[in-house]
């Protein structure tokens, strides 16, 4: 099963992709992940992407793709992958396609996981992790248990990602629609975009994404 999740930043793409790797025995393909490993390890394309990002630009499309193609010819890729963070524009969705016809290989789906930007901004802002064990809260959604301590570990050290707030989410909505939500016609023509609600619950919206695969 190869799969895409699309769905702007704080949507849960990275939980329902975890979800879907232990379901289905895939494998989630993060580029940042991968771009690391990459460089780590000294493969030519490595190389290619530490020399770009040395000099302080953005690694290619066709490196990223590259990357990919090699990533997949892995054992572990047999079952199929989830892409985690890519494609990103149209331009990598078409690249994408041409490396995986080559390969005589399809996506199964795209999930799109709809939201509503004022609601994500509120649920993006308002997350918190404890600094010692990092088990993520929520100011509303998902409080400790005892005010200012961590149910897990009894810490009282809190941590926010200094880009949690308004004016940064909004930037990143901004660019998801200007640059990703393109993607959704694009894979809506070749039948394979699927959407769920990714304002649901996590549990429910694991249940949709599970719903449209048996569909598929």
């Amino acid at each position: 099963m190869r799969l895409i999740l699309l769905g702007p930043p704080g949507a849960g793409k990275g939980t329902q992709a975890q979800r879907l790797v232990d379901a289905y025995g895939i494998v989630q393909l993060s580029t940042g992940d991968m771009l690391r490993a990459a460089v780590a390890a000294g493969t030519v394309i490595g190389q290619q992407a530490k020399a770009v990002m040395e000099a302080g630009d953005l690694v290619s499309d066709d490196i990223l793709v590259a990357m990919i193609s090699e990533r997949v010819n892995e054992d572990d890729c047999g079952r199929g992958f989830i892409l985690d963070g890519f494609p990103r524009t149209l331009a990598q969705a078409e690249a994408l396609e041409g490396m995986l016809a080559e390969k005589s290989l399809s996506l199964d789906a795209v999930i799109e996981m709809k939201v509503d930007d004022g609601l994500l901004i509120g649920r993006i802002t308002g997350r918190y992790t404890c600094a010692n064990c990092g088990v993520g809260y929520h100011d509303e959604n998902l409080p400790p248990k005892v005010a200012g301590i961590c149910d897990n570990c009894g810490r009282t050290d809190f941590t926010r990602r200094s880009d949690d707030n308004v004016a940064a989410v909004t930037t990143r909505l901004r660019a998801y629609h200007e640059q990703t939500a393109p993607l959704l016609p694009f894979y809506r023509e070749k039948g394979s975009l699927k959407s769920v609600d990714g304002m649901a619950d996590i549990d429910e919206v694991t249940r949709q994404i599970q719903s449209v695969l048996k569909m598929g």
